[in-house]
């Protein structure tokens, strides 16, 4: 009985201790809050699989929409969201020396080319990389790697168009991550991929490993939010083995052969190779201040940086693709006004697309801005607090609350862009809330798709410029339709982390010569 009675008070101890001490963290500090569900928290219908997370961050939101910022709860941790677009703003740039790093989501030596991709690394380690890969994302560099996007645009519209059928059913998400993991492969690590022709070809199964955030794969995210150490002690990785390899020596085999026979591809690999000898000092966009900043680059940082590219743009870009195309295809008549606009620029060009020619299409521009504001593949950004940090009271039933340091903060990206104090009517696809005449009516804090502040996305322009080019490509010779097989409005899955319509999102590409 003794043994029992033991048992039952260090067990009681234990739960208190690491379960509801910690979810009395936002009651204690007089911040509002829902009351949490034992260990789940507010993370109990995601994690069981009843909610998708894009609208769990809404409907938490929608909770307290009226309020500045308010506490919730991943499973026994403590999260500070903030809604007031003037807080995001402060924190997010004004104050962001207090907030310039991301939670960490992995340990260094289990996972080592996790923790040194930009996103991942923290501090000054963060911010001399940055300074050393921004020229490699600038608006020329893009223009260097056009004909490499482009490429894979075309052999993507020829695959369809040799098809028998007139209308050709797809499933979106599967074609434009094939187009995605093709672009990826191409640009960053220099190898030349056809993968809807070549389904199953090594490139695009190691890409769907490392970007696989369903099942077993998100309970890792939520094993370092319940316990770090006993992730560590699992050794969970965020990458596997076998894909790290594979991506590993892919690079180094590529840089091992341009150094020994001298060959310049214009693309991602080459652009790193150049910033590791100091060679982007030229780069108009570089000022005096950053080369002063930079770090060296070594074979496993060329490594990391192309993983987290593939991470970042595998699934992301293909989710703003397939969305915009489902937009297009129930919105037939914004989809004939781009196409026309598109056979104009065509014509202009005669038949042969370039750069500066597709960053002109403003109409392009603005259905993609809409896309996402309605659609952001990323649902929230985060940040930590690495030192104390006051917030300080603007109304009445306010009082300055202290940030503690370590406390994680997220700006509720998909929430605030389908809020109607943002943006009227949010439910409707409306590209002209873009044009000229309305987009500086938009508060920026309001639309952060791409994040905000020094820590925003590096790739946004590569992001949007593959998105451009493949639409082009489509709509000139396609339309976009839907089929027996179209679920419309799409339905979110709930079963995925990531934003994916439940059983596929089906359309057809209706030959425009058919």
């Amino acid at each position: 009985m003794f043994t029992i009675g033991l048992f039952i008070a260090v067990l009681s101890v234990l739960i208190y201790v690491y379960v509801i001490k910690p979810q009395n963290y936002w009651k204690n500090k007089g911040v509002k809050h829902n009351k949490p569900v034992f260990l789940f928290g507010d993370t109990y219908k995601t994690s069981l699989q009843q909610e998708n997370f894009s609208t769990f961050v809404e409907r938490i939101y929608n909770n307290f929409k009226n309020e500045r910022y308010f506490g919730w709860y991943q499973f026994t941790t403590p999260i500070l969201m903030i809604n007031d677009v003037d807080l995001i703003k402060r924190i997010g740039i004004k104050d962001f020396d207090h907030f310039h790093d991301h939670p960490g989501y992995s340990h260094e030596d289990i996972d080592p080319l996790w923790n040194k991709n930009l996103f991942a690394i923290n501090g000054e380690k963060w911010r001399n990389m940055r300074t050393t890969l921004s020229p490699s994302f600038t608006s020329s560099k893009m223009k260097i790697m056009f004909n490499l996007l482009n490429d894979c645009a075309e052999q993507f519209a020829l695959y369809f168009k040799e098809q028998k059928e007139d209308v050709i059913t797809v499933e979106l998400k599967d074609i434009f991550t094939r187009y995605t993991n093709d672009v990826i492969a191409t640009a960053a690590f220099g190898i030349k991929c056809d993968s809807l022709r070549d389904k199953d070809n090594e490139f695009y199964k190691n890409g769907l490993s490392i970007t696989d955030f369903s099942g077993i794969e998100i309970l890792k995210f939520f094993m370092f939010q319940i316990s770090p150490t006993l992730a560590k002690l699992l050794k969970y990785k965020l990458i596997p083995d076998k894909s790290a390899n594979f991506f590993g020596k892919v690079i180094l085999d590529s840089i091992k052969m341009r150094e020994e026979q001298g060959i310049v591809r214009p693309d991602m690999i080459h652009l790193l190779m150049q910033a590791r000898k100091g060679n982007m000092d030229e780069d108009e966009e570089v000022t005096k201040v950053t080369k002063n900043k930079r770090t060296e680059i070594t074979d496993e940082d060329i490594i990391a940086q192309a993983i987290i590219f593939f991470v970042a743009g595998f699934d992301s870009s293909a989710t703003l693709m397939y969305f915009l195309a489902y937009e297009l295809a129930v919105n037939p008549n914004i989809q004939a006004k781009l196409r026309e606009d598109i056979m104009k620029t065509d014509e202009e060009c005669d038949g042969k697309i370039t750069y500066e020619a597709l960053m002109k299409m403003k109409y392009l521009d603005m259905i993609i801005s809409e896309t996402l504001r309605k659609w952001p593949p990323t649902p929230i950004t985060d940040r930590i607090c690495i030192k104390e940090y006051t917030i300080p009271s603007e109304r009445p039933d306010e009082k300055p609350l202290v940030i503690e340091k370590g406390t994680v903060i997220w700006f509720p990206i998909h929430a605030m862009q389908r809020d109607p104090n943002h943006f009227e009517d949010p439910e409707r696809f409306d590209p002209e809330r873009f044009s000229d005449e309305n987009k500086s009516k938009i508060d920026a804090a309001s639309f952060i798709t791409f994040g905000i502040g020094p820590r925003n996305c590096i790739g946004s322009r590569f992001a949007l410029m593959e998105t451009k080019i493949l639409i082009y490509h489509i709509l000139k010779n396609f339309e976009i339709v839907p089929v027996q097989k179209s679920v419309i409005p799409v339905v979110l899955s709930k079963k995925h982390f990531n934003m994916t319509a439940e059983g596929g999102m089906w359309f057809g590409l209706k030959k425009l010569d058919a």
